[in-house]
């Protein structure tokens, strides 16, 4: 009867602890579920966005729009360019997700060059074009004959031309579309003014710093990147009233339907960020449609 009774004692024992052990198992198993879906979740919403952008100022924007960004969980990865061609280049690669650097016109004539398969996805900022002189403090003082430097880049030239026809130096050909206007389109040169247009953009400061000509248009862009204050260093700057010449997300075709897309450029294009824009370059960047 002792044997029986130490037999059964010694049974409920290795059940009872088979029991707790079994529950603690499920228990850490659970626990360990838990952790990992959690994990899981975390990962699946945090989204990586990578955009190509100039340094100044598109980087320094999207610096700003980092933490917004962050708080809808996008993960905004910058990559900075310093020329014109290999952010689309990039872009078309499929090396970025989205490209900020160019204005609508550029973009129009780098699919037109290039064949890409690229939209405007929205419009941000635009950068008033400036004409610099060492020599002259303003446009009525530059002489006859005087030699005005500007950018290889042909989609610029009819934006260019059209400031300098707003600032009384040329005027266009009757009829002549002025986005896509050339020097050969100059109707009226009082000045006699003699145009360079074989310098890189990214050199006209460069350039304008060297004493190289009579005056030098350059973009806000490369004036700032220079240490040049765009709003009050030049002879001359273009209004930003009716410009054409917005800087936009570019992406691939289709991709701006994507939602982290979307998200980008409405935080670029929230109050937060045109506070940002205006206080912080004063008149040398605009916030689109203001």
């Amino acid at each position: 009867m002792k044997k029986l009774l130490l037999m059964l004692t010694t049974l409920f024992v290795i059940f009872a602890l088979a029991a707790c052990g079994g529950g603690n198992t499920q228990e850490n198993a659970t626990e360990e579920n838990q952790e990992g879906t959690t994990e899981t979740n975390e990962t699946a919403e945090t989204i990586e966005l990578v955009v190509g952008a100039s340094n100044v100022p598109h980087a320094e924007i999207l610096e700003e729009a980092k933490p917004l960004l962050a708080e809808k969980g996008i993960e905004l990865k910058i990559v900075p360019f310093q020329d014109y061609i290999l952010p689309n280049k990039a872009l078309n690669d499929k090396e970025l997700d989205a490209n900020y650097f160019q204005h609508i016109p550029y973009l129009e004539q780098q699919i037109k060059e290039f064949g890409y398969d690229f939209v405007n996805a929205g419009g941000i900022h635009i950068e008033p074009i400036g004409l610099y002189s060492q020599k002259y403090k303003s446009v009525e003082e530059l002489p006859d004959g005087a030699e005005i430097i500007m950018s290889n880049s042909v989609a610029d030239h009819g934006r260019i031309l059209s400031m300098l026809e707003e600032k009384g130096l040329i005027k266009l050909k009757e009829g002549v579309e002025k986005i896509a206007a050339t020097v050969d389109d100059i109707a009226e040169n009082p000045k006699n003014l003699k145009f360079t247009t074989d310098v890189e953009p990214g050199l006209l400061p460069q350039v304008y710093n060297q004493g190289e000509g009579d005056a030098v248009l350059i973009n806000a862009n490369y004036a700032l990147d220079a240490g040049l204050d765009p709003a009050n260093d030049p002879i001359a700057v273009e209004s930003p009233e009716n410009n054409p010449y917005v800087n936009i997300i570019a992406v691939r075709a289709g991709d701006e339907n994507r939602p982290e897309i979307k998200t980008l450029v409405e935080v670029l294009q929230s109050e937060e960020i045109a506070n940002f824009i205006t206080e912080t370059y004063k008149g040398a960047v605009i916030p689109a449609g203001q």
